[in-house]
């Protein structure tokens, strides 16, 4: 009897541990979470997609009949690169950044259309096809000259073209932008071109300066011997000594200060010339 009662007893046992252990498995395929930032998509094996979407907490669903599908609703950032044409035939290479999101209200419909990766199957693609057409609009140096322009015009571009798609566009930005080779080339040569240009204006004027310059020293020469001719005609050689006289002055006194200039007494009985016999019997 005893044992009857045992076997009894792990018999029911086991049972209740299946049932509750069967119980836990259901109960665990009803319930799913969504995470903050997130939203779920509902499957129903008999009618779709449902149009409502589930938001943040635990819920509740039909195990094997009804599927949830999780979206990151939280903006993220995509970076992409376009080589394009400008309106003068140059090629240019522009990288673009975006902050984008879905939005929340058509996200049964960018499920049913796009599926979980839409952002990676839309953006690039409308990304490209908006950068070539606003850029083919500019010549290469408006790009530069005209940022603030070309920015605006692919930012309201590409968001029109987003909401299409029902994503939402936060920021666009243009973080790069290059020139090709040839085009890198002529503008370095344009701006050689260019110093080359204002050196040799340079030149010419400091030669124009110069002959100026030449002309008013001559003039005034001209002038000044001008004024001695007329002194001369009228007060004799007169004048012309006294500017000898002062040019003698002006000699001594640059000889007086050079430490390699000796003074000897003039005079025939002077004892420091006689000192080489070779020399004063040569004369």
């Amino acid at each position: 009897m005893a044992n009857q009662a045992a076997v009894s007893f792990l018999t029911n046992l086991a049972r209740a541990a299946f049932g509750l252990g069967a119980a836990a498995t259901v109960l665990n395929s009803s319930l799913y979470t969504v995470d903050g930032g997130q939203r779920a998509v509902l499957f129903d094996r008999f009618r779709g997609v449902i149009d409502q979407t589930v938001g943040e907490g635990t819920h509740f669903l039909i195990p094997w009949l009804q599927k949830p599908f999780i979206f990151d609703i939280r903006t993220r950032p995509h970076t992409f690169s376009s080589i394009s044409g400008t309106k003068d035939l140059q090629m240019v290479n522009l990288t673009l950044r975006v902050l984008s999101r879905p939005e929340v209200s058509r996200l049964p419909y960018i499920f049913q259309h796009l599926g979980l990766e839409y952002d990676e199957k839309v953006l690039p693609s409308i990304g490209n096809e908006v950068m070539k057409a606003v850029v083919a609009q500019f010549n290469a140096d408006q790009l530069l000259t005209e940022r603030p322009r070309v920015s605006a015009l692919v930012r309201e571009s590409l968001i029109r073209r987003a909401k299409d798609f029902n994503i939402v566009l936060d920021d666009v930005a243009i973080t790069h932008l290059s020139y090709g080779t040839e085009f890198s080339r002529a503008v370095e040569q344009k701006q050689v071109a260019q110093q080359e240009a204002e050196r040799s204006k340079f030149v010419v004027m400091k030669a124009d300066q110069e002959r100026r310059a030449a002309v008013i020293r001559a003039e005034g020469e001209s002038e000044a011997a001008q004024l001695i001719s007329d002194a001369t005609s009228k007060t004799g050689m007169g004048l012309i000594e006294l500017r000898r006289i002062e040019a003698s002055r002006e000699v001594a006194a640059t000889l007086a200060r050079s430490p390699n200039v000796a003074y000897l007494p003039g005079g025939k009985n002077n004892m420091l010339l006689a000192l080489n016999p070779a020399m004063t019997g040569g004369r």
